[in-house]
């Protein structure tokens, strides 16, 4: 019975972990590792593993670094089932397609210069067929729904709190009489979501594969939250000029547009018109609005009982590329929501280009931005950037908030693990190493348990646990 680290380790991105019990071999997560180019190339790596001798896969939510990289499990042989929460299927099925849609886009480009200098033409790392492929073996879970998966493979998920159908994974193993309990935290949620609940509490496992994303840091306290994205708005009116938000297209645009219903009238949003700029994202809040049975009560309060979700008096779903185009030509009073949430892609690095050497323009910074990205640049205050090929001056006001990030911070996690009775050893992923380490020494200091900072392709077994 054995775990082995081949993802996640030292790192944000590229969860991936493979547990072998009996003769039966089980995958939990399979994402795409995420950053800078030399990062990503890494996704083109072969998998440390058959995938057509994998038995079954655990997914805890829908973001790609957790499940990115399932297509190319499929495309390299994979037929089994893909376990997760329903409304992960649902997510899954738009952000899978989209991330498929990009491959094919870039090897296009890049085949298009490879011709004409006579190169090997390159592949997508998948395809938008081997998307719907992997659309087939989705099997939809509810929460709490005690399931045996495998012979001797009992999985429960539990909410995480994170995004939409995030999930913790709780999975019981059975080998020769011997018992484990894992539990895999996924990614766990910010205590006080405006819109999800916080994450469930478990009370028993033999060994906990956490995440650390923000272990050596707290957040701001969700009121100081509000008011300092008021005065961003308060601000920018007095400027005259636009405000961009690159936001990640699943669970922050979320976030945000029931933040601006919430507090429409406190911040003066009635001033502006507000664009949500990503055809993904206006496909993803669709899907938040057929699953308001996750919501908390506050949520659903805010929302009534016979409201749509999201729905404010001035926003524009910008749907195609011509609409977007046109945001371009606004000089004042826009507020644009649009991905990539890193600045690494997409629509918002077109506004950015339109945007950023103006001294009246403000950018929002509103989620985890990643070593190596345009995003993180920004916030570590840059003062030029570029932008295919052209050097472009940085003149407009980054702000970056904090507080609303979707993972729990270090008080957040330390107090998720308290629950849990023994004090289990602890194995920590989906972090930077400083991060790692505070988190690590924090658990150490306060619950006296073992916490360990796997490395990649390192295993684990299980029955000496």
């Amino acid at each position: 019975m054995n775990l082995s680290f081949y993802g996640a380790t030292g790192e944000v991105t590229g969860s991936c972990f493979l547990i072998e019990v009996g003769d039966k071999r089980l995958l939990v997560e399979c994402g795409l590792i995420q950053g800078s180019s030399e990062h990503e190339r890494h996704n083109q790596d072969p998998f440390p593993f058959d995938p057509a001798r994998i038995d079954a896969v655990v997914l805890t939510h829908a973001h790609l670094d957790h499940s990115g990289r399932l297509p190319l499990l499929v495309k390299q042989g994979y037929q089994g089932p893909i376990y997760t929460h329903a409304a992960t299927v649902d997510l899954c099925r738009i952000m899978l397609e989209d991330a498929a849609y990009l491959n094919e886009k870039e090897a296009h480009w890049e085949n298009r210069k490879r011709e004409r200098r006579d190169q090997e033409l390159l592949e997508p790392l998948y395809t938008r067929a081997d998307a719907r492929l992997t659309d087939e073996l989705f099997v939809p879970l509810e929460y709490h729904q005690r399931t045996e998966i495998l012979p001797g493979v009992m999985l429960t998920l539990h909410d995480a709190g994170h995004i939409l159908g995030s999930a913790i994974a709780e999975l019981e193993l059975s080998e020769d009489d011997q018992m484990r309990r894992l539990v895999f935290s996924g990614d766990l949620g910010h205590r006080g979501e405006p819109i999800l609940r916080d994450p469930d509490c478990l009370h028993q496992a033999d060994l906990l594969i956490m995440e650390s994303t923000y272990g050596d840091r707290q957040h701001r306290d969700w009121n100081a939250t509000w008011s300092e994205m008021g005065e961003v708005f308060r601000k920018a009116r007095e400027d005259q000029g636009n405000i961009l938000i690159p936001s990640f297209a699943v669970g922050r645009t979320q976030m945000l547009l029931h933040s601006f219903r919430r507090h429409f009238d406190d911040w003066g949003l009635g001033n502006w018109h507000i664009f949500l700029d990503s055809p993904m994202a206006i496909k993803a809040t669709e899907v938040y609005a057929h699953h308001m049975s996750v919501y908390n009560a506050r949520a659903r309060e805010v929302i009534g009982e016979n409201s749509v979700p999201f729905q404010l008096p001035n926003l524009h779903m910008t749907r195609d590329s011509e609409e977007s185009m046109a945001l371009n030509r606004i000089r004042s009073g826009a507020i644009i929501i649009a991905g990539s949430g890193m600045c690494t892609g997409g629509r918002i690095k077109h506004h950015l280009k339109h945007n950023i050497w103006r001294r009246q323009a403000h950018v929002m910074m509103v989620g985890f931005q990643a070593r190596g990205t345009l995003g993180r640049a920004l916030v570590d205050g840059a003062s030029e950037i570029r932008l295919w090929g052209e050097q472009v001056n940085v003149h407009a006001e980054i702000h970056t908030i904090g507080g609303l990030s979707a993972h729990a911070d270090q008080q957040g996690l330390l107090g998720w693990y308290g629950h849990f009775d023994s004090s289990p050893p602890v194995a920590l992923v989906h972090g930077e190493t400083e991060a790692m380490q505070a988190l690590a020494e924090a658990l150490r200091t306060r619950y006296h348990c073992e916490v360990s900072l796997p490395k990649f392709r390192q295993t684990l077994n299980l029955l000496e646990l």
